[in-house]
């Protein structure tokens, strides 16, 4: 059987198959030849950076990006530039946006809180290299197929000047209060787009500007530490969020513990007994043992 061959070259890419781009530029599948891989590769538009001074500047920018070696971000393996366009080499993913994995409805409470870990991860280690994305929402993640969450890179690179790719209408679910009105948004506005992300997968809505109801008051399988978590993540008031990603990562993971120590979450939990309740039980315990005793003796005599 033949294989069919390239229906394109850029640099050492064999082009394999079109795929649908979401942002500019063309898409493809491709073979990296130098390294035996399969690759996404990107072409950009020449009208993206129509002189020399533009494309080198882009590429150096792109350089930068790929210096991020994180589990749950996608990786830029290389830029370069062809024929006056500029070209962009990422890891090749096989899976599904979150959007399909939420599909509508609440998610397992552990398996939200998981992929919240997962997202807050990769921005606080794109923020520690000075990243900002800016775009982040369930369409923009993806589930690849080992059930890892992934931040593709182009995301990044495009709010890093690059291109704004991310359609309004999808942006103004999942941007803070600030952007919305217009102010340059900054880590915590990425905090609050995971924080959106989460509520969305434990209520299937998205928290409202002015303040949000707690996750548990539509998901009883929310516990009382996780409306405290997600509600200070969706703060209205960017000062009174989580001043990092890495905090809230390290706060999603204390509930994970919780949840994983009282057990399924799709169970409702068994309320502590009263005081007197217990005492009952106590007194109870007390009697019996007493009566045991006294059979035991009863019987030696």
């Amino acid at each position: 059987m033949t294989t069919p061959g390239p229906i394109g070259v850029v640099a050492h890419y064999n082009l394999l198959e079109r795929l649908e781009p979401a942002g500019p530029g063309e898409l493809y599948r491709a073979r990296d030849t130098h390294h035996g891989r399969t690759v996404v590769l990107r072409l950009l538009p020449a009208s993206l950076t129509p002189d020399a001074g533009s494309r080198a500047a882009l590429i150096e920018r792109a350089r930068t990006l790929a210096a991020l070696s994180h589990p749950n971000i996608t990786t830029l393996f290389d830029a370069g530039e062809q024929d006056g366009r500029v070209y962009l080499a990422f890891e090749f993913l096989r899976g599904q946006p979150l959007r399909a994995e939420m599909a509508g409805r609440a998610m397992n409470v552990r398996r939200a809180v998981e992929i919240g870990i997962q997202i807050a991860d990769a921005i606080a280690d794109a923020h520690a290299a000075g990243y900002i994305h800016g775009g982040l929402s369930p369409e923009s993640v993806v589930i690849t197929e080992k059930g890892h969450a992934k931040i593709p890179a182009f995301e990044l690179a495009a709010r890093a000047g690059f291109d704004d790719t991310t359609p309004e209408a999808t942006l103004y679910d999942y941007v803070s209060p600030e952007e919305a009105r217009g102010e340059t948004g900054d880590e915590r506005s990425d905090i609050y787009s995971v924080g959106a992300i989460v509520y969305e997968m434990l209520t299937t809505r998205r928290p409202m500007h002015r303040g949000a109801a707690a996750p548990s008051a539509s998901n009883a399988h929310a516990p009382k530490e996780l409306d405290d978590v997600v509600l200070k993540a969706v703060a209205p008031n960017s000062t009174l969020r989580y001043q990092s990603a890495a905090t809230l990562a390290a706060e999603l993971r204390s509930v994970a513990a919780i949840v994983d120590v009282r057990g399924s979450t799709d169970e409702p939990e068994m309320a502590a007994p009263s005081t007197s309740a217990s005492r009952i039980v106590v007194v109870a315990a007390i009697v019996i043992a007493i009566v045991a005793l006294l059979l035991v003796l009863f019987s030696r005599s």
